[in-house]
């Protein structure tokens, strides 16, 4: 994961294109400057404005090792995230099991501009599950052929009203001069984000190389993690793969 990373920076650098550590990363950052011992992904963050030009790159410059996937590349990708994946290795995660690469791998999370949390949380409510229906989530989350059935059907009656509402938000956030961002739909998260939090951005070591970082760390990192310098009981420490249950296999 570390070496995606530093392919990720390299690339998206070399471009003069702004992303950073996002999550879990930059709290590992921060508080262990490196990777959280339990975590099992990476996550960082670009300006849904400047993705198009973050995916092309990504395709054509990543080392032959690494692949990206998306929602467009990979139809049955169901969570709206774009990966970088790595292809000598293998997560046996249920959830994964019918996406074409299933390596370890980078979270590429988009930001943009919302009106308000209220409305964006009540839209994405249906629109995150509309989505994520059409995209096969409900074939290899549900074990009842009649559910998956019945909820794809409904997936696909509200998906048109869905995608209007969403249109309907975005032109909304134009009149919102705060700065409020969140994750683009269909990825959305109950706390809120600012942009004054985030520029200018700054470098923060991470397992020894420098990466982008919000400038306002502290203040992003408690909006998401409250007190984050604490750490979480070991009970709270569980990573994507669970405790166990899941393995990863590497190929030379």
């Amino acid at each position: 994961m570390f070496e995606m990373m530093v392919e990720v920076d390299k690339i998206l650098r070399a471009h003069h294109i702004d992303y950073w550590l996002e999550g879990g990363t930059l709290l590992g950052a921060i508080r262990h400057r490196g990777f959280i011992p339990w975590d099992d992904d990476v996550d960082i963050t670009v300006r849904k404005e400047d993705f198009p030009q973050v995916r092309q790159l990504l395709i054509n410059e990543l080392p032959e090792q690494f692949t990206f996937q998306d929602t467009e590349l990979d139809n049955n990708e169901w969570s709206g995230i774009a990966r970088v994946r790595d292809k000598k290795s293998y997560c046996h995660m249920p959830l994964f099991s019918r996406y074409k690469e299933q390596g370890i791998w980078v979270d590429i999370f988009q930001v943009e501009h919302m009106y308000s949390m209220k409305l964006t949380l009540f839209i994405d409510f249906f629109y995150a599950r509309a989505f994520r229906e059409i995209h096969h989530f409900g074939d290899v989350a549900y074990k009842n052929p009649i559910r998956r059935y019945v909820v794809k059907v409904i997936a696909y009656l509200l998906y048109p009203l869905c995608l209007l509402m969403v249109c309907i938000a975005r032109l909304l956030s134009k009149r919102n001069p705060v700065g409020l961002l969140n994750y683009t739909f269909p990825v959305k998260h109950p706390r809120p984000k600012y942009l004054e939090d985030i520029y200018p951005l700054i470098e923060v070591e991470f397992e020894g190389h420098k990466f982008l970082a919000p400038h306002n760390y502290d203040h992003y990192l408690r909006l998401l993690y409250g007190d984050y310098m604490q750490i979480p009981p070991e009970d709270q420490r569980i990573s994507h793969l669970g405790k166990g249950e899941n393995v990863v296999e590497f190929y030379d």
